[in-house]
Order: C-alpha cells, then structure tokens, then sequence
C-alpha cells in the first residue's frame, strides 16, 4: 500500500531517459516521511503492473508524445490517458497504455497519473539529455513533487543536493560508484 513513484524510459535514447533520472533526482534529493516507494522502472513495461496493484496511489515519471511543443509538461490521470492514442508512440508508452487498460478491468487498480514531459530528440542514442530538457527538469520535478504533496505525501528537500548532471554521468559511467546521497 501507499504510493510508488516510477520513472520510465529508455536513457541510451537521449530524452527517453528524463523520467528514470527524474526518479533517481527524487530518491538523492528527498527524504520522505510517508509511505513511497521510488522505482526505476526503465523500459520493464508489463512487469510494472503489479506496482499498479499492490499501491493505492502510482506516479509515472515519463517522456509523452503530445501535439505540442517540447518541454510541455502534463500530469494527466490514467482515465484520461486511456482514450489518449496520441500516447502511444514509443514501445514502453505502448506497453504503459496497454498495462492501464488491463488492470482497469481488475478488481483492485492503484490511482495512476502520469506526468510527462514532451521530449526534443529520443531518437540520438546517446545517455544525456537534450538542452532544453535540462532547462525544464526542475519544472518536471517540481511537478512531481507537487502531485505528491496534494496527495498528502510528506516530504523535505536535502540539505545537500545530488545535481542532475551527476545523475546523468552515473547512467553514463556505472562504474564511478554510488552517487552520494544528497544529505
């Protein structure tokens, strides 16, 4: 029970990426005195659904393809994202829309929003992102943590933070160790 935040997408495809690094931002940069569980859920799809199931209430951080401009940010509930076939563009927002409408039938579904974030460039494979999604991240975060905190979800900021570039050069360069916690 409680909520899971859950970012997707694919980093190898430049602003694909933007929703797992926008989890792993929240998960070094805030503590959490509810009940959150904060999941990389990259491109596992179908396998996301018991998330869907088990939580009362499930954010999914992601790129939408939208007729809009990029860096336009939505937060959109799952029951309007299920009419929404202008969505369904990449394999994992396929499979994301496809997973909703099935356990819409289910007994028990976890509240689903989706904030998404219009992507620039998800076609360069290169794990970075886009100027502009940069420019735009925290607006994408703060989106997020604001969805949260209507929830009733309670939460403070870091005294110290883990920059998105460090997230990034992580992805880039596993290697490098664990990124530093952000307190």
């Amino acid at each position: 029970m409680g909520t899971a935040v859950v970012g997707v997408g694919t980093i190898i495809y430049k602003d694909e990426g933007i929703g797992v690094y926008a989890q792993r931002y929240i998960e070094k940069n805030y503590t959490f005195k509810s009940d959150v569980t904060l999941v990389d859920g990259g491109v596992l799809g179908f396998q996301l659904m018991t998330y869907y199931q088990d939580y009362d209430h499930v954010i999914i951080l992601d790129t939408i393809t939208m007729d809009d401009e990029a860096g336009a940010i939505y937060n959109i509930p799952a029951e309007e994202l299920l009419g929404l076939g202008s969505y369904k563009q990449t394999a994992h927002e396929v499979e994301i829309v496809e997973m909703l409408e099935i356990c819409s039938m289910l007994e028990k579904m976890a509240e689903v929003g989706i904030i998404g974030i219009v992507p620039e460039d998800i076609k360069s494979v290169k794990i970075d992102l886009t100027d502009l999604m940069k420019e735009k991240f925290q607006d994408f975060i703060n989106t997020a943590m604001n969805e949260l905190k209507k929830r009733g979800i309670e939460f403070e900021k870091n005294e110290t933070e883990v920059p998105l570039e460090e997230i990034i050069n992580h992805y880039q360069d596993p290697g490098q160790g664990e990124l530093n916690h952000g307190n």
